[in-house]
């Protein structure tokens, strides 16, 4: 199974990449998160270059079925967030179309 990828792992990677102290950096992916999950709940798309697009969408009212009882089951409308990945992502996760070194 994938290894889930933390806010300390982020931290320290920027600790190693780019020298900031450890608390700079944690400081720094706090931010991050914080400033996009205000985006996203006034309900603004996010846009990360490269990466992908998050956004809210508003799901209505539908009725559902209890998978034990097959008794239906209205579910209330509410919003979701969605994700959806970039062509040059996509083209990394199946290996088409990595991003070019920063060394060359």
């Amino acid at each position: 199974m994938a290894e889930t990828v933390t806010r300390a792992q982020l931290s320290e990677s920027l600790y190693q990449e780019i020298g900031l102290s450890r608390n700079e950096s944690a400081d720094l992916v706090e931010t991050v998160l914080e400033e996009i999950s205000e985006a996203l709940e006034r309900g603004e798309t996010v846009k990360i270059s490269s990466f992908g697009t998050f956004g809210v969408r508003q799901k209505g009212q539908r009725i559902g079925r209890n998978p034990k009882t097959g008794q239906e089951v209205p579910i209330l409308p509410r919003r979701v967030l969605v994700f959806r990945a970039s062509h040059v992502l996509k083209g990394r996760i199946n290996g088409t179309d990595p991003l070019p070194d920063d060394d060359e």
